[in-house]
């Protein structure tokens, strides 16, 4: 239900801004400058901080296994007001903008200058031993980028992403510097490598959320009943563990329980003297859950994706700043939209059309209540959906945005006609088009002769 959830996700105290000077270039850039440390400063002083959900489900209100979760919807799958993220925080993706030709390189990957918002951050990774004592690898010059991280090597417990902008290498500035120069500079310091990467909506993949699903036997722990019961669970890229009666719920009916796990305790249990049993604490409330998976390579796989799950890396994609950003704006001060106008959204729950005012602007439906209305209500990020026009009831002509896996939200919208129908559609397969999986994005750009180092 979009525009109930809507409702329901907690305002951010962003600061309204105005809108941009269109005088010259340098201006705007100077002023988008401004708006994000505005934004980040107000950021840092939000009582919600890096997650706006963390206080909406608790153990102390979610005790049993009969006791029902409220509905989270849309806005539990992601931390931003009212915004459905879910299948962009599921796969890596990049944007190469309007640069769709063959003939080019992505932009994503490209080192044609342009104006962009860089964000900077100082990352420090300490030596390990082996012959890639850091674990990440790094290709390209003028900007060198890095292509891969390590999974549990030591660049990634320091934050360092794929997609990421060397800036600057034990102090030394290598925005300019050949790609073997800054390796050199890199090997031949101390211990601890200290390195100041950047990154922007172009060339800057967000990185998966853990993600794992199956069956667990978990223990019952009810005054009535006790022992271990078979369920459905489901790992949330938002940090939540989710469980069902059977696999065929997830999806159709309210999880059966939600629990955070960011900051819990997990680990194997011997207690119980069960196999492949381990435990987990929430942080919050004074419940042990226990689970008994089928086999030590099931447990261990269980283990590996809540261990993500309870130490999360709290950075956000350059675009959720973005997006984030267009939303405290007026509808017709976010510039340079790929289309505009009322759209009806339906309430399935309901079986009602909901209208909305629109704007669409790469790869991201924004929605509001009217055309004068500030802030946004919220909206979709459209990566990776397919639209088509289908057939829907009474509605001959309905834009139907279907996700690329079945455990995500299909959404319907409709225009005020068939014409305008067909505008949407037209604007906003191109608007999707502008992004693309980060693996199709390195693959098209390796045609070209590499220069590259693991570290």
């Amino acid at each position: 239900d979009l525009k109930s959830e809507m409702n329901k996700t907690r305002k951010l105290p962003l600061k309204k801004d105005t809108r941009a000077s269109d005088s010259s270039q340098e201006d705007a850039i100077d002023q988008w400058a401004r708006r994000r440390k505005q934004f980040r400063d107000s950021k840092k002083c939000s009582s919600t901080g890096g997650s706006s959900i963390n206080s909406t489900i608790t153990e102390g209100s979610i005790n049993s296994e009969d006791a029902r979760s409220v509905d989270l919807g849309l806005y539990s799958e992601n931390e931003d007001r009212g915004f459905y993220t879910e299948n962009f925080h599921s796969a890596s993706w990049v944007f190469r903008g309007d640069d769709v030709s063959p003939d080019n390189s992505p932009r994503c990957l490209s080192k044609r200058p342009r104006p962009v918002a860089i964000r900077e951050r100082t990352v420090k990774i300490a030596k390990g031993t082996g012959n890639y004592p850091w674990g990440f690898r790094i290709q390209f010059s003028k900007p060198i980028l890095v292509t891969e991280v390590d999974t549990n090597s030591a660049a990634e417990e320091a934050g360092l992403q794929v997609g990421d902008i060397l800036i600057a290498v034990n102090g030394t500035d290598v925005t300019s510097m050949p790609h073997s120069e800054a390796a050199n500079l890199a090997r031949k310091g101390p211990d601890i490598l200290t390195m100041i990467v950047g990154s922007d909506i172009s060339r800057y993949p967000n990185t998966p959320k853990p993600t794992c699903r199956g069956y667990l036997h978990k223990r019952t722990q009810s005054a009535i009943l006790k022992g271990w019961r078979k369920r459905w669970f489901v790992l949330k890229h938002n940090g939540y563990l989710h469980y069902y009666k059977h696999k065929k719920d997830e999806g159709k009916c309210r999880p059966l329980e939600v629990t955070k796990l960011e900051g819990a305790e997990i680990g194997v249990d011997t207690s119980l003297g069960k196999p492949f049993v381990f435990k987990c604490i929430p942080q919050a409330g004074n419940r042990i859950f226990y689970f008994c998976a089928t086999s030590n390579q099931e447990m261990k796989r269980w283990l590996e994706a809540m261990d993500k799950a309870v130490h999360p890396i709290h950075q956000n994609h350059v675009w959720v700043d973005v997006t984030l950003h267009n939303t405290t704006l007026p509808p017709l001060a976010i510039k340079n939209p790929e289309c505009l106008g009322l759209l009806h959204q339906l309430d399935r729950s309901k079986d009602v059309w909901i209208q909305h005012y629109c704007i669409l602007k790469d790869g991201c439906l924004y929605f509001y209540a009217t055309l004068r209305s500030t802030p946004a209500q919220g909206g979709l990020y459209l990566q990776g959906y397919i639209v088509s026009e289908q057939s829907l009831g009474s509605k001959r002509s309905v834009i139907e945005l279907k996700p690329p896996s079945e455990e995500f939200k299909t959404f319907y919208l409709c225009a005020e006609n068939v014409n305008e129908n067909k505008r949407w559609i037209t604007a906003l397969k191109a608007s999707i088009n502008k992004w693309l999986p980060l693996h199709q994005a390195i693959q098209d750009f390796m045609n070209r002769p590499l220069e590259e180092t693991r570290m």
